[in-house]
């Protein structure tokens, strides 16, 4: 809640449902990145605690699309698109964002997409 009234506060607005999932999704991202630090440098316990408030986070989310549901996104996004290399993957990322936005990890929706569109 803190993050949340904080940009409202920072940004003079009433957050919406969209606005509101990307703050909970950038405090996920800060989560797992700090887990992954924490791992590395031998602190499980704390790993661990990052694990419990990224699972709390998860629950405020949408339910998150599966992986079938993703590539089929992406595969639609490339032929909707008529994307037909590397160069255009802002106009296929733009696509899927509007789409799938809260309800998947976009880092790795972009993987996909570069590793297809390699192809």
């Amino acid at each position: 809640m803190a993050a949340i009234k904080q940009r409202e506060v920072d940004d003079h607005i009433t957050l919406d449902d969209a606005q509101v999932c990307s703050v909970v999704e950038r405090l996920i991202k800060q989560r797992r990145d700090a887990m992954a630090q924490f791992e590395s440098g031998g602190r499980q316990d704390l790993a661990d605690r990052e694990k419990f408030e990224v699972s709390v986070l998860s629950v405020y989310l949408p339910k998150q699309a599966d992986a079938q549901e993703i590539a089929a996104a992406v595969a639609q996004a490339i032929a909707d698109t008529g994307a037909g290399g590397p160069q255009d993957m802002g106009k296929v990322m733009a696509v899927l964002k509007a789409k799938l936005s809260g309800r998947a990890d976009m880092s790795a929706i972009s993987a996909q997409v570069k590793a297809a569109l390699a192809r």
